[in-house]
């Protein structure tokens, strides 16, 4: 069985939870050693489990149902705190797979989908309790309140997750550009063989250009 990992940790450090993003690599590498198969590919994302609208899922996703596949996470919270979103994937066929939640059925998992976004529920009233309190303390709230390294220190994994997502991207889709310019196709060319194939964008999209063409070729130089 070949399987494509989804892991998901939110903007805030996730340490204690024991939902970091290495413990979600173990689960899911567990997972695959006591079940065989093998990882095809991996997608990490840096959001909250309250928002669904992740690019990154949706990608992990597509690639899954191209090699015929199924998604693998580590915990089913982190595909997603919303039992609504949980269920459409099932009525949708999206074959997926928790690591520590194996051969679930469809009613274990909306148990647990129900339990997941009982948490978010509670998880968010305890992060509005809090600050509440914080001001009513007179704590001033926003980020201009971490210090500037912190800052820095953040804004710099981003830059860096978004580099590797972009470098993991062209590495799937240059196949297929190359193969298309060994033909002697132009760049806007390949663009719009792209376009017909269905072939998405880096961010999902689904015009190409000569210009989104060149970026991938340059990051596989």
């Amino acid at each position: 069985m070949k399987y494509v990992a989804y892991y998901r940790v939110s903007t805030k450090k996730q340490g204690r939870s024991g939902l970091g993003l290495e413990a979600q690599q173990k689960m899911v590498k567990d997972f695959v050693v006591n079940n065989g198969g093998d990882i095809v590919a991996e997608y990490t994302e840096i959001e909250s489990g309250k928002h669904d609208d992740r690019p990154q899922l949706m990608e992990a996703m597509k690639h899954a149902s191209l090699v015929g596949g199924k998604l693998l996470v580590g915990k089913l919270d982190r595909l997603s705190r919303d039992l609504h979103f949980i269920t459409s994937l099932q009525k949708s066929h999206v074959d997926f797979v928790v690591s520590d939640l194996p051969g679930c059925d469809s009613f274990t998992i909306n148990i647990y989908g129900s339990l997941a976004q009982r948490e978010r529920e509670m998880i968010s009233a305890r992060t509005k309790a809090g600050l509440a309190a914080a001001k009513a303390r007179g704590v001033k709230l926003g980020t201009n309140n971490l210090k500037p390294e912190l800052v820095k220190e953040a804004s710099a994994k981003g830059v860096k997750i978004r580099q590797q997502n972009a470098d993991d991207f062209a590495a799937k889709v240059s196949p297929t550009i190359e193969a298309l310019m060994a033909r002697g196709t132009s760049l806007r060319g390949v663009a719009s063989e792209l376009e017909s194939l269905g072939v998405k964008t880096a961010r999902g999209g689904n015009t190409w250009t000569a210009t989104a063409v060149k970026n991938v070729l340059k990051r596989e130089i």
